[in-house]
């Protein structure tokens, strides 16, 4: 169904000056506080891929890629850093352009919340996650912004290049498979979100990602594969481990060794403690360098007999993972110098070392709990279920999508970063505008 386009009201050129102009001191802003971006140890391990290639699966050799293309324009984390920032900022002005049409003071909103601690505080990390969420919000905001057309060239065109974001942001963030249908069937259809549609395309979507991602990574890009799932085995072993008391690793520990394994080493926040951090990093090394499972199907196998033997530990373990996700403060900014670990990033910048302070402040608070934006998340979607307009469709597009990829860290969670809620975040705070759009 075709809506007929709602003229632009005589005022919209001032309301959207006055959104392109708060947008540009916002992005001056981001570049004064952040640049030249903020490497952290996932972006390092993407970016030395560009020099020593091929590209590992771990993280995403997409993202490397993309990096090699950009990275001449300006080396190291500035290039990705911009890319960030500028999709990041488009989203909310695409957004609050479209917004303008309707309401003088909705569409300013819009770029005030973009400003928003549990947001603005990640634009400047270079993450894959930041990426991944500037992307979907780009792609919802182009969707909403073409909804009321007529079904002509520049809204297919919009929505062409919506499901391309889409698409992309999946491949920089596989654990999105089961998110990502929800937010193509608003794409797709966003004058209202029709849920019969929505499940008729659920199914075919989640296969058609699930082929495209190895078909990317390895046929197109020829990643090399790390292993990424044994990440999670491993997390899983030593859960079940902790809760049965008995070690579930297919290898033998010392005694000493054991009784970590079974009662010391086991946390909810990160599979880290079995990798890198003593004095529990003997797990890789006996698993990886030493019996040289990791990585092949004896792991696997373990695994599966461990979850078959011990269904209820390890349900104890993943519901531990994700009490510690939601309810739980966690890593928010990450503010390491990786070139000189022991100091602070940008310690001589005043603008930067500011924010740091409010995030410190805020860290503790329901603001960076990633349950409180779970929560509210399902609370839009309830509010937004019987609005069968373009502004409902963008709310259940965007947060339920966010409910489901939250969800797929129960499985799948190796750590508890509250960088993994920014998608639910971005949902909120787009969606508590959203909600107050009259639309007829």
């Amino acid at each position: 169904m075709s809506v007929a386009a709602k003229p632009l009201p005589p005022t919209y050129g001032r309301r959207a000056a006055i959104v392109i102009a708060m947008t540009i001191a916002a992005y001056a802003l981001t570049l004064r506080v952040f640049y030249p971006g903020v490497m952290t140890w996932d972006a390092w391990y993407i970016h030395s891929y560009i020099a020593n290639p091929p590209a590992g699966d771990w993280q995403s050799p997409v993202m490397t890629a993309l990096w090699a293309l950009i990275d001449p324009l300006a080396p190291g984390a500035a290039s990705m850093f911009v890319l960030i920032a500028t999709v990041y900022w488009l989203g909310f002005t695409v957004l609050a352009l479209a917004l303008a049409r309707r309401s003088a003071w909705l569409a300013p909103a819009v770029i005030l919340l973009a400003l928003a601690p549990p947001a603005f505080d990640f634009v400047g990390i270079i993450w894959r996650d930041v990426l991944m969420v500037g992307s979907w919000l780009l792609a919802a905001a182009l969707a909403y912004a073409v909804a009321q057309r007529p079904r002509d060239a520049c809204r297919l065109a919009a929505q062409v290049l919506a499901l391309l974001l889409l698409v992309f942001g999946f491949l920089l963030r596989p654990n999105g498979l089961f998110a990502a249908p929800i937010l193509a069937a608003y794409l797709i259809w966003p004058v209202r979100f029709d849920l019969k549609r929505a499940a008729i395309l659920y199914v075919p979507a989640v296969a058609a990602l699930a082929l495209l991602g190895p078909l990317v990574y390895y046929t197109m890009l020829g990643a090399k594969h790390e292993h990424v799932l044994h990440s999670i085995f491993v997390f899983d072993l030593g859960g079940i481990s902790h809760f049965t008391k008995e070690n579930q690793f297919p290898v033998t520990f010392s005694a000493e060794q054991n009784a970590l394994v079974t009662d010391g080493c086991y946390k909810p926040t990160q599979w880290d403690i079995y990798w890198t951090l003593d004095p529990c990093k003997f797990v890789m090394q006996k698993l990886d360098r030493e019996a040289r499972i990791f990585g092949t199907p004896a792991l696997t196998d373990a695994w599966l007999r461990a979850v078959m033997a011990h269904p209820l530990a390890y349900l104890e373990h993943r519901a531990a993972v994700m009490v510690q996700f939601l309810f739980r403060p966690n890593l928010t900014m990450f503010t390491i110098d990786i070139a000189h670990t022991d100091r602070t990033v940008f310690a001589d910048n005043a603008w930067f070392t500011a924010l740091v302070a409010v995030n410190d402040r805020l860290a503790r608070t329901p603001v960076f709990l990633a349950g409180t934006w779970l929560i509210v998340c399902i609370l839009w979607c309830a509010l937004a279920w019987r609005r069968a307009t373009p502004a409902g469709a963008f709310v259940l597009g965007t947060a339920g999508s966010a409910v489901v990829y939250m969800a797929t860290f129960f499985p799948v969670g190796v750590s508890g970063d509250f960088r993994y809620a920014l998608w639910a975040v971005l949902a909120t705070l787009t969606g508590a505008v959203m909600l107050l759009v009259r639309e007829a």
